[in-house]
């Protein structure tokens, strides 16, 4: 019995370092590619108009498909949800590869953004493995690793360009991550991290004060993971009736402030970045360049971030919600002094700080939402999190179009009013949250 519970740790920590690198090979394969994926498709006659309708191809399959592949993993089991997505994104830019014809390059697009739910699936099983005190830090290194491969991979993927026939290459190459990391899940110890989790769940069990509430609540659990390792061999259709069940069942929660809340701060951050180049050079004739200095300076001091989580989170206590609050209302003041920023330092102070407020409040919006929905349905609730992100990909061009027309500071203007609106719902359903962050304190 000694041995199997001091295996929990080694055996999930072999795990989270797995999936640190397979963030890391996936972003870094996928950011080799898409910076040059315009370029490639007007080289194949597209028009503009074509082009525009193809390159928004794979945030609508994305939107339509990541709340049902996150609840088909909380059914089937992250192993083969994750195997799948992982092989099938992978045959998605072999095709991008081969794609010598737009509808070919448009096939490759709706494929991938069908299945590329890897980084979703991953954060799933990272919660699944960690305790819910560590959770911010697990997913805030795992963000950071992801970062990693998200800086370097545009900088190999513009060399390769520079080579005849770059793109096709750049292409294999991303297919070939993607192959690498489905080697890595697959050699992943399964077996005994299952043998490890239930006796740590009958560690937990024996060392509660509530061993009878606990016992049912972990019986639950067991039950729930034998159906799992079992449903991916079911039938389709009893799949399909479960996943739109759980669907169904997270529209009827109180989860809705949570989600809107992701919703606005996600819009507010997409109008920040919409017109970053252009304002620059309008409002302080920066040249695109320096813009794009600054943006992968950002994307570095986000990388710090991630990895200075756990002593922010430890300081807060393990508040999740407290430390959302105060990094929305950062993000918030610091988007309204960029807008009003009379000088390109303003800017730089502004995006130095904006770096570190806006990888800490996407880190705790993915907690608070395990933390108020329940882990039994990660998957489903990462994969709705996902869609709702998606809607604001959507919506957020629009209104940058829009608040543009009046003025080169309208979109974050604009960004600036969602994010108080944002604040003002967290602060009107703190007393849910607070007592949520005091029943994930006493489970410590």
């Amino acid at each position: 019995g000694g041995r199997a519970a001091t295996a929990s740790p080694a055996a999930s920590a072999r795990f989270v370092r797995c999936l640190y690198a397979v963030g890391f090979l996936d972003l870094f394969g996928v950011s080799m590619v898409v910076p040059l994926m315009n370029l490639h498709i007007k080289s194949l006659g597209a028009s503009h108009t074509v082009a525009g309708i193809i390159g928004s191809l794979y945030g609508i399959m994305q939107l339509f498909t990541s709340t049902f592949v996150g609840c088909w993993s909380d059914i089937v089991g992250r192993r083969y949800s994750l195997l799948v997505c992982i092989l099938l994104s992978a045959l998605g830019y072999f095709l991008l590869g081969n794609s010598t014809t737009v509808f070919l390059f448009a096939i490759s697009r709706v494929l991938v953004g069908i299945f590329k739910h890897t980084l979703s699936i991953s954060k799933a099983l990272l919660s699944d493995l960690v305790s819910e005190r560590d959770r911010p830090l697990v997913m805030g290194r795992f963000n950071a690793a992801s970062s990693v491969g998200f800086i370097l991979g545009p900088v190999v993927g513009g060399y390769l360009a520079e080579f005849k026939g770059g793109f096709y290459q750049t292409a294999f190459i991303c297919a070939s991550i993607f192959l690498l990391n489905g080697g890595l899940v697959w050699m992943l110890p399964w077996s005994e991290e299952n043998t490890s989790n239930r006796n740590h769940c009958q560690d937990k069990e024996t060392n509660s004060f509530s061993a009878k509430s606990n016992y049912e609540h972990h019986l639950k659990s067991a039950t729930s993971r034998a159906v799992t390792n079992s449903s991916f061999f079911q039938s389709p259709w009893i799949q399909v009736a479960t996943v739109l069940k759980k669907i169904k069942g997270i529209a009827c929660s109180n989860l809705w402030d949570v989600f809107l809340v992701r919703f606005l701060m996600s819009v507010a951050i997409l109008l920040y970045y919409s017109n970053f180049t252009l304002a620059l050079e309008e409002r302080f004739g920066v040249k695109p360049l320096f813009s794009g200095y600054l943006m992968s300076y950002s994307s570095a001091l986000g990388v710090l971030a991630g990895c200075l989580l756990g002593p922010i989170t430890r300081l807060y206590g393990h508040n999740t919600y407290r430390l959302l609050l105060h990094s929305s209302t950062f993000t918030c003041t610091l988007i309204l002094l960029y807008a009003s920023a009379p000088s390109i330092w303003m800017v730089i102070l502004s995006s130095t700080f904006l770096a570190f407020s806006t990888t800490i409040g996407r880190t705790c919006i993915i907690d608070l939402e395990l933390t108020v929905g329940g882990n039994e349905a990660s998957g489903t609730l990462l994969g709705v999190g996902q869609s709702v992100t998606s809607v604001g990909r959507i919506i957020a061009p629009l209104l940058s179009g829009i608040a543009q027309e009046f003025s080169p500071c309208g979109p974050p203007s604009l960004a600036v009013g969602l994010a108080l609106v944002a604040i003002v719902i967290m602060n009107a359903n703190k007393q849910k949250y607070r007592s949520h962050g005091s029943v994930k304190l006493k489970n410590q």
